[in-house]
């Protein structure tokens, strides 16, 4: 009997999962704006994680031509201050502030949902326990947290990935809370705790599968935000150190000269604007689209 009632409960939920696949693409085409910010953030990627691959010059060596030259054929962007290629350091700088946006957003993800999926399911005290860690930690204003905390613990790129992470846990995991109560109370999960199954196996097989989701839209709109704080930290100096480049950094040591060289700024300016957009439109449109009351229109 116990069997069957789980062979039951995984069939219904791999119907629903192809559902929800066959469904997505199309429901997300609904939106114009969000599957074209898709593929622009795909192409985003392709371009700043294999760019490198086909443009090899360095992005720290001191050019022949000089510093702060205009655009040409040699170096499409031109030069920086100091004589180094535009054009490598917005490869080399887009890859790290990515990579330190998906990192965040992965250590957020995780920490969210362990917090949020045991609040929600354990109840009682344990519930009660971390949503007021929860609270209490969304009553910390968020960048001077991120400030102060980088001051005193360093600014290397898995520090600041880690306190980036630590400060925006708090969203995903309200989000798994909500989702978590209101799961554990369908049929499926009463059955499966009727036929004995243990509290980590309901939550890691028939509950947080439902919440994925959630946790996809979430994911999508806190990459957003780290990117956004990863790049102001950097301008404030305070973030990712040069040598190594940065969109965040880039911003910082241009400013001095926005009337000479707007390219400087301009570039990593409109890269930062352009990514965190297209990463809120495809939030949005994720959010469209996964809603189980999506209504075509």
């Amino acid at each position: 009997m116990e069997v069957s009632t789980q062979s039951t409960i995984q069939a219904d939920a791999k119907v629903k999962a192809i559902n929800k696949k066959s469904t997505l693409i199309s429901r997300l085409r609904e939106n114009k704006i969000a599957y074209f910010s898709l593929w622009f953030l795909v192409l985003i990627h392709v371009i700043v994680f294999l760019g490198p691959l086909f443009w090899k010059v360095s992005p720290e060596e001191l050019q022949q031509v000089g510093a702060l030259t205009s655009w040409s054929l040699q170096h499409p962007f031109g030069t920086d201050d100091l004589g180094r290629d535009v054009l490598a350091r917005m490869l080399t700088g887009g890859r790290v502030t990515l990579i330190v946006g998906l990192g965040a957003m992965l250590c957020s993800l995780f920490i969210g949902t362990i917090i949020g999926a045991c609040a929600g399911f354990m109840g009682k005290a344990v519930e009660a326990i971390l949503m007021r860690i929860t609270e209490a930690m969304q009553a910390i204003p968020t960048f001077f947290f991120v400030l102060v905390a980088l001051t005193v613990l360093g600014t290397s790129p898995v520090m600041v990935v880690i306190v980036i992470a630590i400060s925006s846990w708090m969203e995903i995991a309200r989000v798994v809370y909500g989702e978590t109560l209101k799961w554990k109370q369908y049929e499926f999960v009463e059955a499966a705790n009727a036929s004995g199954a243990t509290p980590y196996r309901i939550l890691t097989r028939y509950i947080i599968p439902q919440i994925i989701p959630s946790i996809i839209v979430a994911g999508t709109l806190t990459i957003a935000g780290a990117i956004l704080t990863e790049s102001a930290i950097s301008y404030l100096g305070l973030g990712i150190q040069p040598p190594t480049a940065t969109w965040g950094n880039m911003l910082q040591n241009s400013q001095q000269y926005i009337w000479t060289a707007p390219v400087l700024g301009v570039l990593p300016g409109i890269a930062i604007t352009i990514v965190v957009l297209a990463y809120n439109f495809l939030g949005d449109g994720l959010r469209d689209a996964l809603d189980p009351k999506f209504v075509k229109k």
